[in-house]
Parts: structure tokens; C-alpha cells; sequence
């Protein structure tokens, strides 16, 4: 299990393989692959500025790593839910100074942090904006700030630090460039392998679509069973296949009797 990383790559090679390799440089060969991606991978709802992508890790944050890095700095904080407002109150009193946007004067966190935030404002520790990211403020390639819009008044806030929570929204990501048949944003597979349009690549659960495809966990159970096979006969063709039943398997009813004999009851 390789966790924390992401598909970036995927490319058949000679023979009918596939190279597949991370986000983290890991390389694998693989005779076959199964894609179980869900609704797809999960990316942050991002800040929406031009140029912002540049300063995305490094003056902007989608999500906080480490919070000390951000003590002592001007900050922005965008954003209308929990994480938002956990942050704010996180950061208030460890911040030079703290500004927090939101597009409308309803939150979605929680009352008592809301409450909370409220009164920091009321006593002039932080700073509550209700508008929307305009345009960065660089100067010499280093950000020093955001526009916001609110209403037609623009505010130029200073800003070492931008952290936007927006929360997540799912995406396939690379796997639309893998040159696999999609259809609405999902992969296109037969109901005998649960292939996809490229052999020896496989689709199961709610990543692949086909006609009265139904999103349950037992449809994802059922269409892995038939992948395996299916990718056992792929990979081992003249291979005979055997299929045995629970009540019938001289192993699981071997492995039945000596529960039974092992039982206190």
C-alpha cells in the first residue's frame, strides 16, 4: 500500500504492460490496472485570482500544515465554513494583523465560533470583510497583498499569508488524460470485465458508468468479483478458471467443520 499519493501517470509500454508512476515519483510495472477512483479525486475549491497559482504552497494555503509558519504574519482568510472560522479564531491572537472575507454575512460554522468571531471584531483584534477576491497585489515576485471587492468599495489588504477554505470538490484529475473512453465524466466499461476501452485497465464503483449502472456499494462488490476474473484470464489466458461456491468448497466447508470443533457452544 503506497498511501499519500496520487496517479499522475499511466502509459502502456511494450508488451502490452503499463508504467504507472505518482505524484511522488514511485514507478510501477503492471500487467493490468483497476481504476476504484470514486466520484474522483478530491481537489480544494480554489481562490479564483489571476496569477494565484504561482504563490499556491507558499503565500497561498488551501489547507494549514503548519500554523507557526503563519504566527507573527498579515493575513487573509477566506471563507464562510468551519475551517475558516476555526483558523481565524486560531490564528487571531498569534497574527500581526487578520482579515476575514466572506461573500455573504451568513456562516456556515459553527454558531459559538461564529459568536466568537463576532466579538474579536467588535473589540478590534481582527478585521470582517464581506465581499470577494479581486486581483493579487505582487511586488518584485512576492505577494504583499489582495484586493477585495465589497459591494463597488475595493480594499487593498496587506497580506503576507492567503489562506482560502472553500472546501473540497471532486475531480478525475489525470485520468482524464489517460486516453480512456468517458462518458460524464466516467469511464466507459463493458458488464462481462468491467474493462475499459483500453485492455487490460479496469473501472469498478462509482468511476464507471454503463447502461443501468447503479451507485452502490453492492454493484462495486459485484462488478470487482468479475473484474478479477476477468483480469485472472488477461493476464493467464490458456489458465483454466474455477469458480467455487461457499456451501460447496471442500476448503471453506474444511474451514467451516474445524470452527465448529474449535467453538466453546
Amino acid at each position: 500500500m503506497h498511501l499519500g499519493q496520487e496517479v499522475k501517470e499511466l502509459a502502456q509500454v511494450e508488451g502490452g504492460r503499463f508504467r504507472v508512476r505518482t505524484s511522488l515519483g514511485t514507478t510501477f510495472d503492471c500487467g493490468a490496472v483497476v481504476i476504484a477512483a470514486g466520484v474522483g479525486s478530491f481537489q480544494p475549491r480554489r481562490i479564483g485570482v489571476p496569477g494565484a497559482e504561482a504563490f499556491e504552497g507558499s503565500s497561498i494555503h488551501y489547507r494549514v500544515k503548519n500554523a507557526s509558519d503563519l504566527h507573527g504574519r498579515k493575513l487573509v482568510i477566506f471563507g464562510g465554513g468551519d475551517s475558516a472560522l476555526d483558523w481565524t479564531l486560531e490564528l487571531a491572537p498569534k497574527a500581526q494583523s487578520l482579515t476575514l472575507v466572506h461573500r455573504r454575512p451568513e456562516f456556515r460554522a459553527a454558531p459559538a465560533s461564529v459568536a466568537r468571531m463576532r466579538e474579536l471584531v467588535a473589540a478590534g483584534r481582527i478585521r470582517f470583510i464581506q465581499g470577494l477576491a479581486d486581483s493579487l497585489r505582487i511586488d518584485s515576485g512576492k505577494l504583499t497583498g489582495i484586493h477585495v471587492k465589497e459591494g463597488t468599495q475595493m480594499h487593498a489588504l496587506d497580506a503576507d499569508h492567503v489562506c482560502a477554505f472553500f472546501g473540497l470538490h471532486p475531480k478525475l484529475g489525470p485520468i482524464a488524460e489517460w486516453g480512456i473512453a468517458l462518458e460524464k465524466k466516467a469511464l466507459l466499461v463493458d458488464t462481462e470485465k468491467f474493462q475499459t476501452s483500453v485492455p487490460g485497465i479496469f473501472a469498478v464503483g462509482d468511476i464507471n458508468t454503463y447502461p443501468g449502472k447503479k451507485k452502490l456499494i453492492l454493484s462495486g462488490f459485484h462488478e470487482a468479483a468479475l473484474a478479477a476474473f476477468a483480469i485472472q484470464h488477461h493476464l493467464y489466458p490458456e489458465k483454466k478458471q474455477f469458480l467455487q461456491y461457499t456451501t460447496t468448497s471442500p476448503i471453506m466447508r474444511s474451514e467451516e467443520h474445524t470452527s465448529e470443533l474449535q467453538s466453546p457452544i
